[in-house]
């Protein structure tokens, strides 16, 4: 059983749902018992049928003032943000609100990053241009200036504006290797829920690399209804085109060319990496395993539309088992 240590957050997914009504959702989540925010940033929806793109700084600073939870974004610096200007937003978000807000950085996906009109590097520089990146910001938020060449060029910068503590800067990692990488310099991890054994291995490599005593962060994506069928239907519609590889999906540009994959997707595929199932005992079931394997923040991404019968249900039956 979970430990009262466990926090359970909401995953506020920008790509599905406008702003406005993700704000009202995060309110919504909070008055459930959800303990955290999670932040996605796109730039484009992974498909046409999600159909948004809200910026997500402007919203957190919305969110962290409209309730009293912790935040946190997963973001690529890098790209279409320098590393120094994700340094001076989190430094802002983190001074006006002392303790909640918290950043994962990773190396990206051309859906997103490509904009910038760079070439899109192999993975081997992006990691490359992931811990430059990451030096820079924390270099920023212990207030040096800030002056560094290839693979990520940065000229005087300074931060004026610090919080008295630096947000903690969170790794995010799909595999065992890049877990295990950066488990040497992150102060913790973010991953996706996948099966029991691979994340096993995910979480292992992690703490082998040096992540041993760090927090680890999970984005569980899900689908519940209150039926079968509507969970099964709303993860087949919103999510299917996000089943494929990593080595895939970080290299498609446009959402319209994962709506062309999410053709060639396989029901049994789909419904092996998306927890679908409309009894709350067994998404407990598995958010218990999550637990087991040392994860102690859970964010619950609700992959089809039906966001409010959701946050109540597992507000009413699985938060109090999972917290106490």
């Amino acid at each position: 059983m979970a430990e009262s240590t466990v926090t359970v957050g909401y995953h506020a997914s920008h790509e599905q749902f406008p702003p406005g009504l993700l704000l009202d959702l995060a309110k919504r989540a909070e008055t459930a018992g959800f303990r955290g925010i999670l932040s996605s940033d796109h730039f484009n929806p992974w498909t046409p049928a999600q159909g948004e793109s809200g910026f997500a700084w402007s919203w957190l600073g919305a969110a962290l003032q409209a309730t009293a939870l912790p935040a946190g974004v997963v973001c690529a610096p890098g790209y279409r943000y320098h590393p120094a200007i994700i340094a001076q937003a989190a430094a802002t978000l983190a001074e006006m609100f002392p303790g909640r807000f918290w950043v994962a950085v990773g190396s990206g996906q051309a859906l997103n990053e490509s904009i910038a009109g760079e070439v899109w590097p192999e993975k081997q520089e992006r990691n490359d241009r992931l811990l430059a990146s990451a030096t820079i910001i924390r270099r920023l938020w212990a207030g040096e200036t800030v002056t560094a060449d290839v693979p990520v060029r940065t000229v005087s910068a300074r931060l004026y504006t610090r919080p008295p503590e630096p947000p903690l800067l969170v790794g995010a990692a799909l595999t065992p290797a890049t877990a295990e990488w950066v488990g040497g310099w992150a102060d913790g991890l973010i991953t996706v829920a996948m099966p029991k054994r691979e994340l096993a291995e995910v979480a292992g490599a992690f703490r082998r690399g040096g992540g041993e005593g760090k927090p680890m962060h999970l984005k569980v994506d899900l689908s519940y209804a209150r039926d079968d069928d509507e969970a099964r239907t709303g993860a087949w519609d919103q999510w299917r085109a996000n089943v494929f590889p990593a080595t895939v999906l970080e290299t498609l540009r446009e959402p319209g060319e994962f709506e062309a994959m999410g053709e060639f997707a396989e029901p049994a595929k789909v419904f092996g990496k998306i927890r679908v199932s409309a009894d709350l005992e067994e998404h407990l079931r598995w958010l218990n395993d999550d637990i087991d394997l040392g994860f102690s923040h859970l964010f619950l991404h609700n992959v089809n539309r039906g966001q409010v019968e959701f946050i109540e249900d597992f507000g009413r039956e699985v938060l109090p088992a999972l917290t106490g």
